[in-house]
């Protein structure tokens, strides 16, 4: 069984930015598995890691700790969070690797590591216990609470951020819960349900989730990832289309009205093949979708195979979003984060192993520079909810 480590505070990568916030932006290396021309490979592990950047400066991105600590490629690439007052951040170990045999497999794990942050440094780690193989997590605008979407486990956990970090109650969804949002109030959460596709609507109230199987909203095919927008009015759900896998055709960004009672799919935007991450702006007005675009090893002999991935564009004007641009980044993109101001973004492109960081300005984005990192970058996620 992989057994997750830390390493010690001396032996984290640090920076200290003299008179300048802190912005950061965090993302989880997985070494259990690989992309080969046969197919997605289970190996042997050779360590993950979880590693912070500031990016108060955004085109020059200052790391400021590399931890050893076990994280998965297998969920959507929100499963890691960092609140948004950047005090702590939170990694959910979805999977334990067993050794079968001659092989590797993978086993659901149930924690969620807690890191303490100053400066964008760990000070002290703590985990918490929700149910099997925790995925996707959401969290609210005030930082409080946390709804954590457990995809083995079928069902959704609470948890309260106070002085420490506690999983105050779990609810089934009856699906395989797998990303989930929480609306800008902290008073409900939507979770996707992949096999399903559907998304559920969780009310939040105190301590306590609440589930009505009748308020499911039908979406797209597989749907992988779901944001609400600042406002709190609208939800964009991206559908994979294929179980999690590029497949050449063309799939969704479903939009759910959420001022509408109950709340419904009011639209469905073609996107192209295969969106996985998903991205709104802080001010509501423009959404990204990275899509893989069979950009991998896997797919090389495939008739869909492109040689690099890209990111679906979209604007929002009240309730209406619509497909404005698709730009090429690198090679299987998955996580994406904007910057606090908007003014950047972040994709996290998987079989690279790197970070592309594009400018935005309006509807427009500009690649402008990419950081290597360690290895695949499984999940990617920058301060803004």
């Amino acid at each position: 069984m992989l057994k997750t480590t830390f390493l010690p505070i001396c032996c984290l990568l640090s920076s200290s930015l003299s008179g300048t916030a802190a912005e950061l932006m965090i993302a989880g290396i997985d070494s259990k598995v690989e992309l080969r021309l046969e197919g997605v490979t289970k190996v042997k592990p050779k360590g993950d890691l979880v590693i912070l950047w500031d990016i108060a400066d955004p085109l020059r991105p200052r790391q400021t700790a590399k931890i050893a600590l076990g994280n998965s490629i297998f969920g959507p690439p929100t499963n890691l969070l960092i609140t948004p007052d950047g005090s702590r951040a939170l990694v959910a170990n979805s999977v334990n690797w067993v050794q079968t045999g001659d092989g590797w497999d993978a086993e659901p794990d149930s924690r969620i590591h807690v890191l303490e942050l100053e400066d964008g440094k760990p000070r002290q780690i703590s985990s918490v216990s929700v149910d099997a193989q925790p995925s996707g997590m959401g969290i609210s605008a005030d930082g409080k609470t946390v709804v954590v979407a457990n995809r083995k486990g079928q069902s959704v956990s609470l948890l309260r951020i106070g002085n420490k970090i506690e999983n105050t109650h779990t609810v089934s969804i009856e699906g395989e819960a797998a990303a989930v949002a929480v609306s800008p109030d902290g008073q409900r959460a939507l979770v996707t349900k992949f096999a399903e596709h559907a998304v559920a609507v969780v009310g939040i109230e105190g301590n306590n989730l609440t589930y009505d199987p009748d308020q499911d909203i039908a979406v797209g095919r597989w749907p992988y990832n779901v944001q609400i927008t600042p406002n709190g009015k609208l939800a964009l759900v991206a559908n994979n289309g294929k179980n999690g896998f590029p497949d050449g055709h063309a799939d969704t960004v479903s939009v759910v009205d959420l001022e509408a009672s109950p709340p419904r799919t009011i639209d469905h935007v073609t996107v192209g093949d295969a969106p996985e991450g998903l991205a709104i702006s802080p001010d509501g007005t423009l959404a990204v979708a990275p899509l893989l675009q069979g950009s991998a090893p896997p797919f090389a002999n495939k008739w869909f195979f492109k040689r690099k991935g890209a990111i679906a564009v979209l604007r929002i004007e009240g309730k209406k979003v619509t497909l404005v641009d698709t730009v090429e980044t690198g090679r299987f993109p998955e996580g994406v984060g904007f910057s606090r101001d908007g003014r950047h973004l972040f994709v996290g492109d998987l079989a690279d192993s790197q970070v592309t960081i594009f400018k935005v300005e309006g509807a427009k984005l500009t690649r402008a520079v990419a950081i290597d990192l360690p290895g695949y970058p499984a999940s990617l996620r920058t301060q803004v909810p």
